[in-house]
């Protein structure tokens, strides 16, 4: 959720134009996607498996992408996984969290 709340501080802070066109932005944008596929990834596969609502496959791969194979980073790929795919996972880990014991 820390990586979340961080990019919807960014992106209700600064343009498409800004986050994806000033490097320490872009960066650390990059560096919280990269934490939220590694928190996916750690999730045991029970959880996965019971909470298949989620497609954690594609999370997982595009954290490997960015780690291993950033030359070939799509920025328009990046701004759809910001503004379309990290909402709606949102939605899903708040409902995780109420359900936590």
């Amino acid at each position: 959720m820390d990586a979340i709340h961080l990019i919807d501080d960014s992106l209700a802070t600064y343009s498409r134009d800004v986050l994806l066109n000033t490097p320490l932005f872009y960066y650390g944008l990059v560096k919280q996607i990269e934490i939220i596929g590694e928190a996916a990834n750690m999730l045991t596969a029970e959880f996965r498996d019971t909470h298949d609502e989620v497609d954690w496959r594609p999370i997982i791969n595009m954290r490997n992408v960015l780690v291993h194979d950033y030359i070939h980073i799509s920025k328009d790929l990046l701004w759809v996984t910001l503004i379309q795919d990290i909402p709606e996972l949102k939605k899903h880990i708040e409902k995780y969290y109420t359900e936590m014991p």
